[in-house]
């Protein structure tokens, strides 16, 4: 089975999207499954301990390129995640996607072209730095 198009995937979440038609309940429920992806990850961290977090401030030389500033930031993340963990984030993740899908489909906007233009910035930008 080949995968879908991101033009696939946006016709068929329009073909599913039955009970919530309107602008505002998509936003609200964008929203909630945002809380819902944060309270996943949180969770493992706080229940199953798959892995942990340890944040400090980063540190880093605003000289240095992308490559070597990547070897002294830190992702405050120890640990990998379990495959439950996984597959619950995955799937918090998948029903986000869902809902900003439908936000595009409510204002017609081609999520495709949504990733290709952040791909375009992304290319141009190169490596962001915090400052």
């Amino acid at each position: 089975m080949s995968k879908p198009s991101l033009t696939e995937f946006q016709s068929q979440v329009e073909d599913l999207l039955l009970r919530h038609r309107s602008l505002l309940d998509v936003m609200s429920k964008f929203q909630q499954s945002n809380a819902t992806v944060n309270r996943s990850v949180t969770k493992a961290v706080t229940e199953c301990g798959c892995i942990s977090i340890n944040a400090h401030r980063q540190k880093y030389d605003v000289t240095l390129n992308g490559d070597d500033l990547k070897t002294v930031t830190n992702t405050h993340v120890t640990g990998d995640l379990c495959e439950h963990c996984v597959d619950t984030i995955k799937n918090e993740l998948g029903k986000n996607l869902f809902y900003m899908t439908s936000l595009c489909n409510l204002l017609n906007i081609q999520l495709d072209e949504v990733v290709a233009e952040e791909a375009d910035k992304c290319s141009t930008l190169g490596f962001f730095k915090m400052t």
